[in-house]
């Protein structure tokens, strides 16, 4: 009798003592289940609203040219498409800052749009030849594409660019053939680079220039004046295309414009060409410019899927 309530005894202790261990447990993972509903709620609250935002300074290379200013728009989502902005400056000067004052006028021409401003290694004498600054646009636009889900925007993307730089928007576009670039805008750009050689006085300083930016002139290096040039890489694929220019132009021929547009009209892509009268190698005049963004604007927002 002793032995059996001894045992009956040790049996409840221990009865008692998995039940308040279970019930511990039970404590803990309810407690483990509220936390992680509450974090998911706030992950949630955290997302939406998104407020407007500025990058400044972004490598997306281990050059110290290679870094863009990211202009992120309140309201984003997922939808959100990004302008890049590529400076002009003969490949050897210019700077994204160049663009700065053009990037408010941007904001209002293209509410809700997010915007990248691309720095790129310039060409020397002795150093980051052509095709250094493609290669540099192609390693911005792979780094926009790899982060679109952290600035939370759309993939889709409008590239912009001004003489050298739009030389480098449209091989982007058109050679690489990315689906996710919608439309590109073409101020006053080369689009044959033996042409354009062609075009410069024998002995001035564009003819030197273009010699010791490409590495020789078009026959000497003819493959890299070819793969240089986006006349070269058009398709019926090939993005919309608006392409703006000045008749008074003396840096880059109208000619170049001319033979770009009859490329695209040639293959059946989408494009617009607009020729301002009595304008040189810009056309960043405000009522030029006003004009001219205007139009970009509706045309990119007619033809960008």
């Amino acid at each position: 009798m002793y032995l059996f309530n001894s045992l009956s005894l040790n049996f409840l202790l221990s009865f008692a003592a998995l039940k308040q261990n279970f019930m511990r447990k039970v404590n803990v993972v309810a407690l483990l289940i509220f936390l992680f509903a509450a974090c998911k709620k706030n992950d949630k609250s955290i997302q939406l609203p998104l407020t407007a935002q500025t990058l400044s300074n972004l490598w997306y290379g281990s050059d110290s040219m290679q870094r863009m200013d990211i202009y992120l728009p309140a309201g984003r989502t997922d939808t959100t498409k990004i302008i890049v902005l590529a400076h002009g400056g003969s490949w050897t000067t210019g700077d994204k800052s160049d663009f700065d004052s053009l990037v408010p006028v941007l904001q209002q021409y293209f509410s809700g749009y997010a915007i990248a401003n691309v720095n790129y290694r310039l060409a020397t004498q002795t150093s980051n030849r052509f095709p250094a600054q493609e290669t540099d646009m192609k390693s911005a636009v792979n780094f926009l594409n790899k982060n679109v889900a952290e600035y939370h925007v759309s993939p889709k993307m409008i590239l912009f660019g001004a003489s050298s730089g739009a030389q480098m928007a449209l091989l982007q576009a058109y050679k690489y053939s990315l689906p996710n670039i919608k439309a590109v805008v073409d101020f006053f750009g080369p689009t044959d680079m033996s042409a354009l050689y062609n075009s410069f006085k024998l002995g001035s300083a564009n003819w030197l220039g273009m010699q010791v930016l490409m590495t020789g002139d078009p026959t000497t290096n003819p493959d890299l004046y070819s793969q240089s040039s986006p006349v070269n890489f058009i398709t019926s694929q090939t993005p919309p295309t608006i392409i703006l220019h000045g008749d008074a132009d003396s840096v880059v021929p109208v000619s170049q414009s001319i033979a770009l547009r009859d490329k695209l009209n040639g293959a059946g892509v989408i494009n617009q060409y607009l020729l301002y009268p009595n304008q040189g190698h810009e056309l960043w005049k405000p009522i030029v410019l006003n004009d001219a963004l205007m139009k970009i604007a509706v045309f990119v927002k007619a033809n960008i899927r």
